[in-house]
């Protein structure tokens, strides 16, 4: 009868202190562990490849755009005046 009565107790406390510890943020950090594992699986990772591939070949290519200005950019700096100081032959007056 004794058994049965603590068993019954510490089943009664064992319920709020479920409820506290699954209620924290290691609760939460377990669930979401949990969760993260069933979206992961194979068709997850598959996913998040592709988005990680289709994110690299974007920014590959803003780079060779970025590369494609500069030589443009450093292109016009070169060749923005004549060295000597002088007016190119096509703005001369005769």
């Amino acid at each position: 009868m004794l058994f049965l009565v603590l068993l019954v107790l510490l089943v009664a406390l064992m319920i709020p202190l479920t409820a506290v510890i699954l209620d924290s943020q290691v609760g939460r950090a377990i669930a979401a562990r949990l969760e993260g594992d069933r979206r992961l699986g194979p068709d997850g990772v598959s996913e998040r490849v592709n988005a990680l591939e289709s994110e690299v070949d974007r920014l590959s290519k803003e780079v060779q755009r970025l590369d494609e200005e500069s030589t443009f950019l450093h292109r016009l700096l070169e060749e923005k005046a004549p060295r000597d100081g002088l007016l190119p032959p096509s703005e001369r007056e005769s």
